[in-house]
């Protein structure tokens, strides 16, 4: 490990705009909030640029550090606050302030002349100084504290505008969805500490190989941490704080929900790759976990109407893709799409922002169609990042998603019917994604007559993102081009020596036991699978527009139980949140009422019963108070001469 003194500069610039912008904002303008609250993402952007360029000119295996203070000491409970450098956080800190640069560029036009300018400002800059606090902390305690931090932030941004009941619901529901998880992953590090004394990832992970394979501990602690990234990562069943997430500002469900917080869960799995590889158990429950998240949010997302709700079901999804990889052992795949997916879903959430923006305000898919001529930018970008998403060949995530179903089924920990999962779920993207972009920009045109003359393309504040991030997500899979399709599979060698441990732990037969004929094979059956879902969203949506209807129609009991979502929400009101109110009802009136505020009432009517009775004695007559003087003087006085 080499000593890197500037690394906190990556955490302290976001974190100085955060302070700027909330105190000195509304003083200084919009102007002055704009340029600091995205300057300072910048500056972390440029810095990142510079430490991944040191890292790889580096020899391999490269950790720089930072020791920051020293911050706990108690006994034998001693912490300090450091940071961490390697190749898996290097990765995250590109995309998080890459990705997070672009949309704090988008959010001056998107927010331009909103009343909480600089508030909305001085919350992203503290959302990304918490996200770099989470990927570059170098303990459990240090990473819960950059993991509560986007928590809140995130809660912030989506009561963004409080005055709507709507969006204060939904942050109340995130909020609350999210502390489940949490304390989950809070008795998880209780448990690390009591078992290794340390929450130090060099030390605790060193500890944990002693115990070997499936130790009852170690699958305690994995399993623990689980739910706190299923709550934070929103996979079943904790998934339903995101979709209501999609109330607050559109750049905020790009930046938090698709490219950022989302993706904590999976990278934390993969930065204790030790401690879950070292529990087989919790790695099944993982993959299981995703790719049943893939694929129940996938065909919820096939009749949603709202734009965003589309996109918010389609992260649930893609995020249980990424579960899917680190659950098989494949991390540097899950890491890969989680790279991609932030080019693309942050660009379809940019894209849709864009749409709405252009629509004043308009969310329902059923209002617009033939937006094409209104907002080329807007189109020729949504359909790259659409493509990438679906995994159409030579875009991003064709090459991450393939890895991924390569693994799912040739993994020691894969099997085929991960892999099939995996496949369909594919084909489930192409006909959601497609039914959006063509319900979207193709086809006649739909709109509300009072909004039709306003329609516009976005202004270049707005689009010059949207093009920057769409040429990523044309190309950013090009870092991991695999042999088999000619390239050097890059992205896996840089990522290999976060990740060095692995082959120590299990036996990777992925590339020994199974012929390249085959790999070539199950990658073809996933592009036919892709392009059939195409091919019936065109025929669908664009030659014969009555279809859909029929379809909904005949199948009338599955669309009502796929538009409601399943009534996952309703089961959870009547199931747990009623009987839960009940219950708090009944120890409301039975202990806080009868025996705590009795008690305290009952004590302050003692109290006030004697404070009446002597009341009595003060009559305010003087003569009286100087014979209890004079009778008092003669008692004490007789009592001393005579006992």
């Amino acid at each position: 490990m080499e000593y890197l003194p500037t690394l906190y500069l990556l955490i302290l610039f976001p974190l100085a705009g955060a302070v700027a912008n909330g105190f000195l904002g509304k003083k200084f303008g919009d102007k002055f909030v704009s340029w600091v609250g995205c300057s300072v993402i910048g500056f972390s952007f440029l810095l990142s640029y510079i430490f991944l360029s040191k890292l790889i000119s580096a020899r391999p295996g490269t950790v720089y550090f930072q020791r920051l203070f020293f911050w706990i000491g108690a006994g034998d409970f001693n912490v300090e606050a450091g940071l961490t450098l390697d190749s898996l956080s290097a990765v995250m800190i590109m995309v998080v302030t890459g990705v997070g640069f672009m949309i704090h560029i988008y959010s001056v036009g998107y927010m331009h002349k909103d009343p909480g300018y600089a508030r909305y400002f001085a919350y992203i800059n503290l959302f990304v100084a918490s996200m770099l606090i989470l990927v570059l902390a170098d303990s459990f305690l240090l990473m819960f504290v950059g993991w509560e931090g986007v928590g809140l932030c995130s809660y912030l941004l989506i009561v963004f505008w409080y005055e709507d009941k709507k969006n204060a619901d939904a942050g109340k529901k995130a909020f609350i969805v999210n502390r489940i998880g949490d304390c989950g992953f809070l008795i998880g590090m209780l448990l690390i500490f009591a078992q290794f004394r340390s929450l130090d990832f060099g030390t605790v992970f060193t500890r944990a190989m002693e115990l070997g394979i499936g130790n009852p501990i170690i699958v305690a602690i994995t399993l623990l941490l689980f739910v706190g990234a299923v709550g934070k990562s929103a996979q079943l069943p904790l998934y339903v704080w995101l979709p209501d997430a999609m109330q607050g500002p559109t750049p905020v469900s790009s930046l938090i929900h698709a490219a950022t917080m989302v993706t904590a869960g999976v990278y934390m799995i993969a930065r204790c790759y030790i401690l879950y590889l070292s529990a087989p158990l919790t790695m099944t429950i993982v993959a299981i976990v995703g790719v049943a998240t893939a694929i129940f949010a996938a065909t919820i997302g096939l009749v949603q109407n709202d734009i965003k709700r589309v996109l918010a079901y389609s992260t649930i999804s893609q995020l249980g893709y990424m579960f899917l990889a680190v659950g098989v052992g494949a991390f540097s795949a899950g890491i890969f799409h989680l790279m991609t997916h932030a080019f693309f879903k942050g660009l379809l959430f940019l894209g849709a922002g864009s749409v709405i923006h252009g629509l004043a305000g308009e969310q329902d898919l059923r209002y617009m169609g033939g937006l094409k001529k209104y907002m080329p930018v807007t189109y020729w970008t949504f359909l790259v990042a659409v493509l990438a998403i679906t995994g159409i060949p030579g875009f991003s995530g064709f090459f991450s998603k393939d890895e991924i179903l390569w693994n799912a089924f040739s993994s020691p920990m894969g099997n085929s019917v991960l892999w099939l999962v995996g496949v369909a779920t594919a084909g489930l993207t192409a006909l959601y994604m497609f039914r959006l972009f063509y319900m979207t920009f193709l086809g006649s045109s739909r709109f509300k007559p009072e909004k039709e003359h306003r329609i516009h393309e976005s202004p270049k504040i707005m689009t010059i993102p949207l093009v920057i991030l769409g040429f990523f997500a044309a190309v950013g899979g090009w870092f991991g081009i695999p042999n088999k399709l000619g390239g050097s599979n890059r992205f896996a060698k840089f990522l290999e020596p976060s990740f060095e441990l692995r082959k120590y732990i299990i036996r990777d037969t992925s590339n020994g036991e199974h012929s390249l004929s085959l790999e070539y094979i199950l990658m073809f059956i996933s592009i036919i699978v892709v392009l059939i879902g195409w091919s019936i969203v065109h025929q669908m949506y664009l030659k014969k527009t009555d279809i859909p209807l029929k379809i909904a129609n005949v199948f009338s009991r599955s669309y009502k139980l796929l538009l409601n979502k399943y009534y996952v929400d309703e089961i959870y009101q009547a199931v747990i949140i009623n009987p839960f109110i009940k219950i708090s009802n009944i120890f409301w009136k039975a202990v806080d009422i009868k025996i705590v505020d009795g008690l305290v009432n009952g004590t302050a009517n003692v109290f006030l019963s004697a404070g009446e009775r002597l009341r009595k004695l003060q009559t305010g007559y003087i003569q009286e108070y100087a014979l209890s003087l004079i009778l008092g003087t003669v008692i004490i006085i007789g009592y001393f001469i005579f006992k």
